[in-house]
């Protein structure tokens, strides 16, 4: 069977068994439209809890993030874990035990205000809207190139897919497909690792290949992989960084805490039936990232050393990644670039007309670099990649079977469907519970609201894939950015209304505003999305990344906090909250059957 028919087949399977489970699990009442009925066990809201998280980015993006920036991107890693950890500890089970549905129900309730439940849903719908472009991006590129259609055809086959299951199942059939999608993502993440850990060092298992020997030699890998890129003239790979220190520990802070304020995330814990099993949900989760996880750093390293390996034949015959002599048939472009090219998300210009493809840094300022690059008779760097294409490409450039190939088509689409509907759904729930509901009309019948949300999922699935067709101009970084938005708005409110029985709504309402207004600025002040002629708004920052070297994607860290300073001292000049709230916020940190300690004997 030839590898499109493959990948149909696979595809065309995984895709019949999501609306065949969304059918089975349709949500008859709002509590399973918001929160699958309340009763979904702690392994299997692990699991879907796992393929809700890792989305687009985590199974598309991240590894190849990880290849380009080596060391530096463990960020990725330690910040998007760390945030599972704050949400075991610190919000999972205090949430649950309030046992509202939505985030900005909890904010809302806890804060005795309307208002500041409304502020709470415009942050959500800002980080929600910012995420899911991403989410419908991915699904672009994986049609694109599997699927032989255009990027714009696969957002269209991809809204039509979140539809029949989001729309009929709600939670209740997004958590089941979810945990089927689970099953697909960690197979197709995994199964290309082994292959490729074993071609590449002989050892089945890719975390233990990352650091082992290349077969044949007594080099490991990673050796192997600094030697090349240093020769290539960029950085080791195992010693660089994302900029400044100070940047990576901001930007691995609010990777954390914008994980932990995540409203998609965190609705996932509303869906199990006790305050234990939110807690335990958490750990399951944890144990079911952990595999993509830990894997991510040996795709990364191993997919990188292909792709430098593949397109220098150099690498291939004697070790020389400039030598002149390379046969010209030997480094003729391989198919699998000729199939990627037709995505836009690769390109090769051969530059000096000699047939090879001569790729490496050429903002390099090592001159023994450029002295043998010039006598390769170099004409400027031939090739780019992008980031995005190194898990999806990865079997194809080690030359894997081809339903191993299809199986990663799969999985790369579960991840971006998966998340989209859980983002979908949070957006939704905000618009029909929180403001509907909430605001506008409070009386409305059961079967009313469940119809509002069901509109509310229609209309938001239509503004996504308007946002994937039409991306804004800083698409590139929107996963980074969403975490930022959740890290500098909601998590603080979230964490002071746990925390905090003192803080009250002025003080909650002004540091969300606070903290999403000041990043925005930021962020847009370097995406260009200001639209009043003549107005350069870096000046009005003082240039490129001029809050101590912290980049856009990290500011939502700086926010987070300047959302804490703000609400304490707007709450040290306005009045506490009612006794009634104090006693609320003390009932849900202390824990059933608990009593005073008076420090009297038993």
């Amino acid at each position: 069977m030839d590898l499109q028919t493959t990948i149909y087949l696979v595809v065309g399977l995984s895709f019949s068994l999501y609306i065949g489970i969304a059918f089975w699990a349709r949500a008859g009442s709002t509590s399973e439209f918001y929160v699958a009925g309340g009763g979904v066990g702690p392994r299997i809201n692990g699991m879907a809890t796992a393929a809700d998280w890792m989305s687009a980015a985590s199974f598309i993006s991240m590894a190849g993030l990880i290849s380009n920036m080596g060391y530096g991107g463990g960020l990725f890693l330690m910040g998007w874990t760390g945030g599972y950890v704050l949400l075991a500890l610190l919000l999972a089970p205090y949430l649950r035990k309030f046992g509202k549905f939505t985030v900005p129900q909890f904010i809302g309730d806890r804060y005795y205000s309307k208002s500041a439940s409304t502020v709470a849903v415009i942050c959500l719908l800002t980080a929600s809207l910012t995420y899911v472009i991403g989410q419908m991006t991915g699904v672009g590129v994986a049609f694109s190139r599997f699927l032989g259609v255009s990027s714009e055809t696969g957002i269209y086959v991809g809204m039509g897919i979140v539809f029949l299951y989001a729309v009929l199942g709600g939670m209740k059939g997004i958590t089941y497909t979810q945990v089927v999608q689970y099953v697909v993502l960690i197979f197709a993440y995994t199964v290309p690792a082994i292959f490729i850990s074993m071609h590449l060092t002989g050892n089945p298992i890719p975390q233990l290949g990352l650091g082992s020997d290349l077969v044949g030699t007594d080099v490991s890998l990673l050796q192997k992989l600094d030697s090349i890129v240093v020769d290539l003239g960029f950085g080791q790979y195992t010693t660089t960084t994302a900029g400044s220190t100070l940047n990576m520990f901001v930007y691995t802070f609010s990777l954390m805490i914008g994980t932990a304020g995540l409203p998609h995330v965190i609705m996932r814990f509303f869906t199990v039936p006790t305050v234990a099993a939110a807690r335990s949900s958490a750990g399951w989760a944890l144990v079911f990232i952990a595999i993509l996880y830990t894997t991510a750093p040996a795709v990364a390293a191993m997919a990188k050393y292909n792709l430098i390996s593949t397109v220098n034949t150099a690498v291939a015959t004697n070790g020389d990644l400039y030598a002149p002599e390379a046969s010209l048939e030997a480094a003729k472009q391989p198919d699998w670039m000729n199939r990627w090219e037709k995505t836009g998300l690769l390109k090769f210009e051969d530059k000096n007309g000699d047939g090879r493809i001569q790729y490496y840094n050429d903002k390099t300022k090592n001159q023994a670099v450029l002295d043998k690059a010039a006598a390769a008779g170099w004409k400027g760097n031939e090739l780019s990649v992008n980031a995005d294409i190194i898990v999806l490409a990865n079997p194809e450039i080690a030359l894997l079977p081809n339903w191993v190939i299809a199986l990663v088509a799969a999985g790369g689409l579960a991840a971006a469907l998966s998340t989209a509907a859980g983002l979908l759904l949070a957006i939704s729930s905000a618009i029909s519970h929180d403001l509907v509901k909430g605001v506008f009309n409070p009386n409305i019948s059961e079967k009313g609201e469940l119809m509002a949300g069901k509109i509310a999922m229609s209309l938001s699935i239509i503004v996504a894939g308007y946002l994937g067709l039409n991306p804004p101009g800083f698409a590139a970084g929107t996963v980074a950015l969403a975490f930022g938005i959740a890290a500098s708005s909601l998590f603080p409110a979230i964490m002071m209304g746990i925390f905090s029985k003192k803080m009250n709504k002025e003080g909650a309402i002004a540091g969300m505003l606070a903290g999403l207004l000041i990043t925005l600025f930021y962020v847009f002040a370097h995406k260009g999305l200001f639209f009043i002629k003549g107005t350069d708004y870096l000046d009005l920052i003082g240039g490129p990344n001029s809050f101590f070297g912290i980049t856009p994607e990290a500011f939502g860290g700086v926010g987070a906090m300047i959302n804490f300073m703000v609400a304490f001292v707007v709450d040290k000049f306005t009045k506490e909250p009612p006794e009634h709230i104090q006693h609320l916020v003390e009932s849900v940190r202390t824990p059933r059957g608990s009593k005073a300690v008076d420090g009297a004997h038993a």
